[in-house]
């Protein structure tokens, strides 16, 4: 019969002075032995009752994650017309309902379904990231109850019952550690390690970091060896992992520069063209005393020609475009703004494992007694040579050259358990360990093959690696029946069962003990995770056991294996410096290795890392000011990467943040722009970013960086292009009332200009090349504004030259006896060739047009200019156009006179490009 105790619940926080984790409402678990954690818990080694578990499940809950209701899909309709330019679009359509003319108020209707259609494809995905966590908690689990293993629904799973967990298993809640055999836990979702790491029951330091929790395994995480058993300390919400959801929940969307900026122009646009309408209005109907109905249809006039209708469309098809160079580039935006933000991304905080490394471990040196062995290749591939003395060794000449690193070679084939295969596309792919693969291609660099090693010294026993004794050991028949002896393992406990060394001649030698030492701290200060292979003999007949030893083992040599940095990463992230953009690292790892990753990589500020255990020391002014400061983060939980990024926030920063665990969801989410891992990444942190990499890889990065400059670039043109359009149409209508004249371009034929050839010709705008110094200038200001004082200028100048064209030739028909239609005719014709030549100057904003490259513009100006001719022969020769648009048909010499005004235009914006470059205002 077992024992059961009533319903126990979980002790208070203590108080500060004591042992405690500030985040928690229970004692640090990983700090206290298995008996006291089941006496805290009220439970026992074989379990709870089924009594007891059902009241503790009505006082705790289901293990189940919180799910944040979702927004109705009227309220998130309604949030996309929570925006100032769609409330111009609409005020345009009222207004040309008002001046009867529905079918173009359709047209501007259905540009703002568009702009509200693709924003809900868009944007609110990031919400689900929740669901995506959810998703990792186990749904069985083997649990000890009335004295039995059952297999249970996770979800009923409370504090204080005991499960067993199998190589395979995913953990269905928090736990510590009863009991362990060889088990080791993959955290990398959680702590971004990227090995498994091996779990025993014993406590550890009270201020370990979530990674160094030896004792504890957490919900979501994957068992890759071994069994355990453990006791629940944490269901649902009280998990590790639902508290990255809990974070993720309270991280409010961040709101994008271009959002922003957009949202001021809109603002500065209503407010200009309402002061304008109004103004205008008061001047002609109280100082001219013009009738009320003319001077309303003026202002009307003018406000429609003031109100760039077809910008939102524009701006979503630049994104739009960029998005599809983006994801050639392997780069998938799952939120248009974050295209531009990009271009804005002051700081790049970027995970390690992975993306900025191979996330292959890979053997770079190997240590002997009497030499340092240099290996050339990264990842799993067996290229590279062996370098002594940077002098390459013949693999096939180990033997003579050098036996003791053959011997050490054949060492790391033989006590190994992976395996590497070749793949159809070439690539080796490693199953096993990847501290083993990296092992198994060493000695394929030096000439071995690990298959026929096996097959001619056939393994006759094995010590698996065992946490506790920190080593693995395999035994290896020879010709003449006695054993070989194979050991690997920590470097400090295999130098403690060696009794001599090797030396270069694969000889005896006494075992130098302080020089070892020396040598593997060298090894760890560079970074590198340092195993000890040692070799033995057992005599014919002999068992292979903990006890029974080799008492002869000899020190082979060390190997220093490390997850190396990615050659384009390296590169990028010079790339990245080159443009004023500050790259960091926040990893899981330890900081000796992050800091020689970061050295290796090119990052700047190295000489201080700053661990989890000093993000936690320091308040959030503390934190602000050592950001400034240091490149490199290491053993980093989710909230100390949360709040690095707040913390470059404060500091007027736009953040790109990198990752690919459940951990760094938070974090992705906070950031201007969250890049999530898309082949390695959890779904979690995919949801929670706005921009996912295909191939995991920092130099994507970059290409995007690039992409997104040249996105912002093409929306300024966008803007410059189409304000001062819309600008010398407003000025010829406000000069025509005050002069008291009639309307040189009715408003109706304004719509038509606008929503037509205006958008036609700005169109191909988002299509422009990327400019070749885009990399080698720094971030723009992320409070720059769009309308920046040169696109002002800008827009001032050809405003003027745009009126002085539309009215000098509409009076000039007047004046040589053509009727009103034809004059208006003219004077439409004439803004639509001035917009044609500006087209060409506005591609290149500051370098000079008249070149034959800009000339030529590409296929797609060519189409959209000849488009627009089409349209407007529609327009001037087609009866059916004059009855809806009262225009007339033009001569030939008229024409010319059209052709003429535009190419002024771009004349003297050729000759404002010149003065500006000498005098250096561009």
């Amino acid at each position: 019969m077992v024992m059961t105790r009533a319903p126990h619940p979980l002790p208070p926080r203590p108080a500060p002075s004591q042992t405690s984790d500030p985040a928690s409402s229970a004692p640090l678990w990983h700090a206290l032995p298995p008996d006291a954690t089941l006496e805290h818990l009220g439970s026992h080694a074989r379990g709870l009752s089924a009594a007891d578990a059902a009241a503790r499940l009505l006082q705790h809950g289901e293990n189940r994650l919180r799910e944040a209701p979702p927004m109705p899909l009227w309220r998130r309709v309604l949030r996309q017309f929570d925006n100032l330019l769609i409330w111009v679009l609409l005020v345009a359509a009222a207004i040309t309902v008002a001046i009867d003319h529905v079918v173009d108020a359709a047209v501007i209707v259905a540009v703002v379904l568009l702009n509200v259609t693709i924003g809900l494809v868009q944007e609110g995905k990031a919400e689900r990231a929740l669901a995506a966590i959810r998703r990792l908690l186990a749904p069985q689990a083997h649990v000890w109850r009335d004295g039995h293993l059952l297999a249970l629904d996770a979800a009923h799973l409370v504090p204080g019952d005991v499960i067993q967990v199998n190589a395979g298993d995913n953990l269905p809640a928090d736990v510590r550690w009863l009991s362990t055999h060889e088990l080791q836990i993959d955290e990398s979702a959680l702590t971004g390690e990227s090995v498994p790491v091996s779990k025993h029951p014993a406590a550890v330091a009270a201020d370990a970091a979530l990674g160094d929790r030896r004792s504890m395994g957490y919900a979501g995480t994957l068992a890759t060896a071994g069994q355990g058993v453990g006791v629940v300390v944490a269901t649902g919400m009280a998990t590790e992992v639902g508290r990255i959801g809990q974070l993720l929940q309270d991280v409010a969307e961040t709101s994008t520069p271009l959002v922003r900026q957009m949202a001021q122009m809109g603002r500065w646009i209503t407010l200009a063209v309402l002061a304008a309408a109004a103004l205008l209005f008061g001047f002609g109907w109280g100082v001219r005393g013009l009738p009320a109905l003319d001077t309303f249809m003026a202002a009307v006039g003018l406000a429609v020609a003031a109100i760039p209708e077809g910008l939102p469309a524009i701006m979503t098809v630049t994104l739009a475009i960029g998005v599809q160079r983006m994801a050639q580039q392997r780069a998938i935006v799952r939120r248009l703004p974050a295209v531009e933000t990009l271009g804005c991304v002051t700081v790049i905080c970027s995970d390690k494992t992975g993306t900025l490394t191979r996330n292959e471990m890979t053997v770079q040196q190997v240590v002997l007694a009497e030499a340092l062995i240099d290996v050339e290749g990264v990842g799993y591939a067996p290229t590279g040579a062996l370098l002594r003395d940077g002098a390459p060794l013949q693999p096939g000449e180990l033997w003579r050259e050098a036996p003791t690193l053959l011997a050490l070679a054949e060492g790391a084939a033989l006590c190994n358990d992976a395996e590497l295969l070749r793949a159809e596309d070439g690539h080796w792919q490693l199953a096993g360990d990847p501290t083993e693969g990296a092992l198994l291609t060493l000695a394929m660099k030096a000439g071995l093959d690990p298959q026929r090693l096996a097959l001619e010294r056939p393994r006759t026993a094995v010590l698996p690696f065992e946490s506790s004794r920190r080593y693995m050991a395999t035994a290896h028949r020879r010709d003449d029946g006695s054993l070989e002896v194979w050991l690997k393992g920590a470097p400090e406990r295999v130098l403690a069962l060696c009794t001599h060394a090797l030396d270069e001649r694969g000889q005896s030698m006494a075992l130098q003990q302080a020089a070892w030492e020396q040598r593997i701290q060298a090894q760890a200060a560079l970074g590198r995770r340092v195993l000890a292979m040692a070799r033995g003999t057992l005599p014919a007949g002999a068992a292979l056991t903990h006890e029974t030893l080799p008492a002869d083992l000899a020190l082979v040599g060390l190997v220093g294996i490390i997850d190396p940095p990615r050659e384009e990463a390296r590169a990028a992230i010079a790339l990245c410096q080159g443009a004023g953009i500050r790259v960091t690292m926040i990893t899981g790892d330890h900081a000796l290795t992050a800091q020689a990753i970061a050295r290796a990589l090119g990052l700047r500020a190295t000489d201080h890392v700053l661990t989890g255990a000093d993000i936690e020391a320091f308040d959030e002014a503390a934190l602000r000011r050592a950001v400034r400061h240091c490149d490199v983060f290491a053993r980093a939980a989710p909230e100390h990467k949360l709040r690095l990024v707040r913390a470059l926030q404060a500091h007027g920063e736009v953040v790109a943040m990198t990752g690919d665990g459940v951990n760094d969801a938070p974090a992705l989410k906070a950031a201007d722009v969250g890049v999530a891992m898309g082949q390695k990444g959890t779904e979690a942190a995919q949801r929670a970013a706005a921009m996912v990499l295909t191939d995991d890889n920092f130099a994507t990065i970059a290409r995007a960086v690039r992409e997104g400059r040249t996105v912002y670039d093409n929306l300024r043109k966008v803007i410059t292009f189409l304000l001062p359009i819309n600008g010398g149409e407003s000025v010829s209508l406000l000069v025509a009332v005050l002069l008291g004249l009639a309307l040189p371009i009715a408003p109706v034929q304004i719509l038509w200009v606008n929503m037509v050839s205006s958008i036609a010709l700005a169109a191909v705008l988002a299509f422009e090349p990327t400019e070749a110094d885009v990399m080698r200038r720094p971030p723009r200001p992320p409070k720059q504004p769009m309308l920046t004082p040169f696109v002002l200028w800008r827009i001032a100048l050809v405003s003027a030259l745009f009126a002085i064209g539309i009215f000098g030739v509409y009076r000039w028909a007047l004046d040589n006896g053509h009727d009103h239609a034809t004059a208006q005719t003219l004077a439409v014709n004439t803004l639509v060739a001035m917009e044609v030549f500006y087209l060409f100057s506005v591609r290149y904003l500051r370098a000079p047009s008249f070149t034959w490259a800009g000339v030529q513009g590409t296929p797609r100006v060519l189409l959209a200019v000849a488009g627009a001719c089409a349209l407007q022969a529609l327009f001037t020769y087609t009866p059916f156009m004059h009855e809806w648009f009262g225009s007339a048909a033009l001569s030939l010499p008229q024409l010319a006179l059209c052709a003429a005004m535009g190419v002024a235009v771009l004349a003297v914006l050729e000759l404002e490009k010149a003065v500006l470059r000498r005098w250096r205002l561009v």
